[in-house]
């Protein structure tokens, strides 16, 4: 067996308190390719945490049977100190108390620092220069600056992230069909992980905007690819995705290891697992441009009453639901018609039926892209 169980320690937020974070790794240190999966970064999704434990036993048996060909670390629970914050016995994971903002944004953009490290040191060798790049992405990396717990997570979690072929991230949306966020530079990965994982929307954008983790991984090898690719080729060398695994209260054992399978095979078919994983399930989409995803906003404070279900199809113009002022003088005046701005699938919404104004509560992926969505500020807060 090659399973190592790594524990390491936070900076400590305060005197008599820690967090830790506990890597499962598998395979040689070091071995090609190596996949990356950690669960519930924004701590309160909690479906990845039922499925890293599928997935840590369906590969501990592979390890057992020494089949795993390369490396692959699993970080079943990525963000201890989101899964530790509660207010008034409220679970509150999605944003740090502390004010660091959304656990899944602000992740920092490499591709700067990395140019002036290889900028003239790349060949036309594409695995040296894949191997160059790596390199100077741990040494930036490791000269990410500390000052508090939040630092010091973001830099363990990269520190282990950032060399990795396969990046997946594994979180889940209020009340959601499957679905996944990817970059248009790997649509064929994509659309093929959507197939394994039955998802009902595959999600591809040039710029998601808001520098989340998946992005922060996979990004700077494109980037470096716009900036110097005339000079040396540089691979894509990182497929990274976030897995939306349905809403947030499907934790159940079958659809978690119904997950972690489709995962496995997944890795399977990327050379990291040996084993026939079969023929690639009938995909469920197509991929659909983010900037093509309409998320309708509440124009006011109310009560929302669905008029169409998850998994919907919605044509333009079409009511997806209505806002209730309970507050109003009359029934009449009583309904706001929410209208979709797109013809496509109706995937997600929020768990709460109480909206604030402004409240991001639907979202239904179309294939044309909307002008009201701007690349590079595709993500809701």
């Amino acid at each position: 067996m090659s399973k190592v169980i790594e524990t390491l320690n936070l900076l400590s937020p305060s005197p008599g308190t820690r967090h830790e974070l506990k890597l499962h790794r598998y395979g040689k240190a070091g071995a090609r390719p190596k996949a990356y999966i950690q669960a519930a970064l924004h701590a309160d999704e909690y479906p990845g945490l039922l499925v890293a434990q599928h997935l840590i036993s369906q590969l501990d048996e592979l390890d057992r049977r020494e089949e795993i060909e390369g490396e692959i670390v699993v970080v079943p629970v990525a963000n201890p100190i989101g899964l530790g914050q509660r207010i008034n016995d409220q679970h509150l994971g999605r944003y740090e108390l502390a004010g660091g903002g959304n656990f899944n944004r602000n992740w920092p953009d490499l591709t700067e620092a990395v140019v002036a490290r290889v900028a003239g040191y790349l060949t036309q060798d594409v695995a040296q220069n894949a191997a160059k790049i790596r390199e100077a992405l741990e040494q930036e990396v490791a000269l990410l600056e500390v000052r508090k717990e939040l630092d010091d997570l973001r830099k363990t979690l990269l520190q282990n992230s950032i060399g990795a072929d396969i990046v997946l991230d594994l979180h889940s949306d209020a009340q959601a069909l499957p679905h996944l966020y990817a970059s248009v530079h790997h649509r064929e990965l994509a659309a093929e992980l959507g197939c394994d994982l039955g998802a009902r929307a595959v999600l591809i954008e040039t710029e998601a905007g808001g520098s989340p983790f998946d992005e922060c991984n996979a990004g700077v090898w494109w980037k470096l690819n716009e900036r110097l690719g005339h000079k040396a080729p540089i691979p894509l060398a990182c497929f990274s995705s976030t897995i939306e695994l349905r809403g947030e209260q499907d934790v159940d054992d079958d659809l978690a290891s119904q997950d972690a399978s489709a995962i496995v095979r997944f890795l399977q078919r990327r050379g990291l697992i040996k084993g026939d994983p079969k023929a690639l399930p009938a995909a469920l989409c197509t991929p659909t441009p983010l900037e093509g995803t309409d998320i309708v906003y509440a124009p006011a404070a109310g009560i929302v009453v669905y008029r169409k279900q998850l998994g919907d199809w919605v044509e333009a113009g079409e009511v997806i639901a209505e806002l209730i002022d309970p507050m109003a003088d009359s029934a009449q005046g009583a309904r706001i018609p929410m209208i979709s701005r797109t013809s496509g699938l109706f995937f997600a919404h929020m768990s709460s039926r109480l909206l604030a104004p402004g409240a991001a509560f639907a979202k239904i992926a179309g294939e044309t892209p909307l002008q009201h969505r701007e690349a590079g500020n595709l993500l809701e807060a």
